[in-house]
């Protein structure tokens, strides 16, 4: 669904390795869309003092101290959601009923915040529009 390209950027032939990269993969005739949205990332910028990326959308880390990982999960998270056609829901469930069960089995479940007080929980998932669709008919409340 998503290719992540990441480069040494402090390696003299970085560039370099960047066009072979790309005419490997154009090579492999993969979706276009594969390669229009790949992630490009450029690794150990801690080794260079104010590195600011110069190419557009690439994305600046140190794996080593962990700069710029968290902004590189939410690229890979939205690129993800966007390719495969899913979203992010948090949904108000009545614990008593079967509505997490059935979310665990045609979702991923990412978080549950149960309300004790009221028997209900806060339900984060991933759920494609076919499945939500499934749900609003199963459980129109």
């Amino acid at each position: 669904d998503l290719i992540v390209h990441v480069r040494d950027i402090t390696h003299p032939e970085t560039i370099l390795q960047k066009a072979t990269v790309l005419s490997v993969l154009r090579n492999l005739n993969l979706p276009s869309h594969l390669l229009d949205s790949m992630v490009e990332v450029h690794n150990k910028v801690d080794l260079i003092e104010r590195y600011k990326p110069t190419e557009e959308n690439a994305l600046a880390i140190s794996a080593l101290h962990g700069h710029g990982l968290e902004e590189l999960k939410q690229e890979i998270e939205k690129k993800l959601l966007t390719a495969t056609g899913k979203k992010v829901l948090t949904v108000n469930i009545n614990l008593e009923g079967p509505q997490l069960s059935w979310l665990y089995k045609e979702a991923t479940v990412q978080e549950v915040e149960v309300m004790p007080e009221d028997g209900t929980a806060r339900v984060k998932v991933i759920i494609g529009s076919s499945a939500f669709g499934r749900y609003k008919n199963l459980f129109p409340n």
